[in-house]
């Protein structure tokens, strides 16, 4: 009926397209940042809004001190994923970097609202 089929692999399986997942993941990097970007304008709106304390500024900036880390791995990342099919493989100390970031803005969000 007029549907895409997929490539065709040995066998007769379907084939594995190698175009098609890293442009997923470089998209999914791009969603991750959008969403790290919104949760640190919130914290410094939190910040400002609820009246300016210490404890609120430090929380403010180490979130946006940990969204710029977050973002320089996933830049990082970006550009391997857009440098062809031959890319770097992502290192267990960039995706560990990555996690502690993404953690920590968590956990400072937190801290502000609570």
């Amino acid at each position: 009926m007029g549907g895409v089929s997929a490539p065709v692999g040995r066998g007769g399986s379907p084939g594995r397209d190698p175009g098609l997942q890293p442009e997923r993941t470089r998209l999914a990097w791009r969603r991750t940042t959008l969403s790290g970007t919104v949760a640190a304008v919130l914290a410094v709106k939190t910040v400002l809004h609820g009246g300016v304390s210490a404890p609120g500024i430090v929380a403010g900036a180490l979130c946006c001190g940990l969204w710029l880390g977050f973002l320089a791995v996933a830049h990082r990342r970006i550009r391997a994923l857009t440098a062809g099919p031959g890319h770097a493989p992502f290192t267990p100390r960039h995706a560990a970097a990555a996690v502690l970031c993404t953690v920590a803005m968590a956990v400072c969000g937190a801290a502000l609202v609570l």
